[in-house]
């Protein structure tokens, strides 16, 4: 059974408290718990992590392959407009990443605009809330079909 790693970063474990007008009032419980039932229909497993350290993500992409993963999708927030380590470590792995976003970091503040890790992900997905989350994991169980 193929597994897939889900890595949020800096802030995300307060979802549903932080800036819910952005956000929204969902917490990172009931996003777990919408990706594992995603998951479960389309017979595959997940793993999350969530840390505000930025190490701490890069050990987990530096480890995915050796733990097995598919792909990961990742949420870097505010890493994402500024962490070459973080791109580093995305270009360093073979597994593939799909850096998601809640809101549309291209709506928001002009250096939200600007993705370091974007050039080095499979995709971006930006702007459709939660259900991001769920696009990038059909993604790597359908659109990948006949790719192995």
């Amino acid at each position: 059974m193929k597994k897939y790693l889900v890595l949020n970063g800096p802030n995300l474990n307060l979802l549903g408290k932080r800036e819910p007008g952005i956000y929204g009032t969902d917490s990172l419980a009931s996003l777990t718990e919408r990706v594992k039932k995603a998951a479960d229909q389309s017979r595959v497993t997940v793993d999350f992590f969530q840390s505000n350290h930025e190490g701490a993500l890069i050990d987990q992409l530096h480890a995915a392959e050796e733990n097995g993963y598919s792909g990961i999708i990742l949420n870097p927030g505010a890493l994402t407009h500024y962490s070459y380590a973080l791109r580093d470590a995305i270009s360093s792995i073979t597994v593939p990443v799909i850096e998601v976003h809640i809101s549309n970091i291209h709506a928001r503040e002009e250096f939200r605009h600007h993705s370091v890790t974007a050039a080095v992900s499979r995709g971006q997905i930006a702007g459709l809330g939660l259900y991001g989350y769920e696009l990038a994991l059909k993604f790597f169980t359908e659109a990948q079909k006949g790719r192995e």
